[in-house]
Formats: structure tokens, C-alpha cells, sequence
């Protein structure tokens, strides 16, 4: 592990590559972000999200948790999603979960893990909405795969179910969802294609919050 005082020094040396290339560079940057896409992404120390997608600082708003939840009663994200869309208008928010994740093999191992017990609720929860599924796949690795690309669809639908998200849909129509996985061993991003739209039609019945009438 790199010792505290050499990150100063690090910081110091990326300061003057900056400047050399552009004088105004921090200028730019105090001036204010407008960033076209919120990341919702894993707190993984290996998955870094404006590195792999090759984003510049202001081009990305970024929100990381353990195994990149959405869940409904969490303040924070619930806040990171509300100044995203109606504060900086973002058009595209992208839930980015990633293979190899401790946090879902975590969930599929049940034992007593403190805090993180109420937290992976939701990912163990997951877990029982496909477990058929799930069960199915003999390969232990492709399971995990599997519950990494399951958990990314589920919470790209509790965002679709968030009024912030629902009232920017009603109004001007975005922003659009997306669901990514992050192939750690491959260095690869890898676009799951989901029909969020279609699905979130056959939900609307009980999930829909747009004012009737």
C-alpha cells in the first residue's frame, strides 16, 4: 500500500501535468459541473468509474455503495438521485454492478455479518425472486455472474419506481436507464440490454405515481 505521504506528492506532481497542459484547468472546474450521466456503481476499491468509461472530472456523477443497491429507504442515494435529475438534468443514469463482487458472494453465503446484514437484505432478497434461476446454473462462478447481472436489473427497476425518477419521465421524458456489469478479469464493460420501459408497463398498476386524472 502506497504510504499517506506519497499520495500528497502524487497529487502534487497530477496538480502541475494539468496545469501544464492547460493554465486554466482548476478554473474550469470551480466553475461547475454539468455532467449527463449518474453512476450508480459498486464501492469495490478495483472499479473506478470515470477510468473506465475514459470520463474527464464534470462529466460523471457518481454514487458507489456496497454492491450498487437502490434501496428505497436510503437516504442517500434517494438524495443523489434527486439532485442528479432535477438539479443537474441528467439524461442517462447507469447502474454498473461488476463480476467477482464480494458483496453478492456475501449474500449467497449466509452467515452473521453485523452491519452489513441489513444491507445485503436486499441483495439476498435478489437472490429469492430468482432462485430457480439461479439454483439451475451448476457452474458456481456463472451463478455469481448471473446474481451480479440480476441484481443490476432489479435495481435499475427500484429506480424506475422512485418519484424523482418518475416525475422527470412524466415531464420531459428522461432520463433514460441503463444496466451495466463491469467484467473485472476482462477489463470489459458489458451493456445487459435491458427493456426497462416494457417491463415498468407490466408494473405500472402498483408502482406508477403519476397523479391520476
Amino acid at each position: 500500500m502506497k504510504p499517506l505521504n506519497e499520495i500528497f506528492e502524487e497529487n502534487s506532481r497530477w496538480v502541475a501535468s494539468k496545469l501544464e497542459k492547460d493554465p486554466a484547468y482548476f478554473d474550469k472546474l470551480a466553475a461547475g459541473q454539468n455532467p449527463d450521466i449518474l453512476y450508480i456503481g459498486c464501492s469495490d476499491s478495483r472499479v473506478t468509474a470515470e477510468e473506465l468509461m475514459g470520463a474527464q472530472p464534470g462529466e460523471i456523477f457518481i454514487h458507489r455503495n456496497i454492491a450498487n443497491l437502490v434501496v428505497a429507504c436510503d437516504n442517500n442515494v434517494n438524495a443523489v438521485v434527486q439532485f442528479a435529475v432535477e438539479h443537474l438534468k441528467v439524461r442517462h443514469i447507469v447502474v454498473c454492478g461488476h463480476y467477482e463482487c464480494g458483496g453478492v458472494k456475501a449474500a449467497m453465503q449466509p452467515s452473521d455479518m453485523g452491519q452489513l446484514n441489513s444491507w445485503l437484505q436486499g441483495l439476498r432478497d435478489v437472490y429469492r425472486i430468482h432462485q430457480v434461476e439461479l439454483d439451475a446454473i451448476d457452474d458456481e462462478s456463472r451463478r455469481y455472474d448471473r446474481l451480479v447481472e440480476l441484481n443490476v436489473r432489479e435495481q435499475c427497476l427500484n429506480l424506475v419506481k422512485t418519484d424523482h425518477v418518475q416525475r422527470a419521465w412524466y415531464k420531459g421524458g428522461h432520463p433514460q436507464i441503463h444496466g451495466w456489469v463491469f467484467d473485472v478479469r476482462t477489463g470489459k464493460l458489458v451493456d445487459l440490454q435491458l427493456k426497462l420501459a416494457r417491463e415498468f408497463a407490466l408494473l405500472r398498476r402498483i408502482y406508477d405515481l403519476r397523479p391520476i386524472g
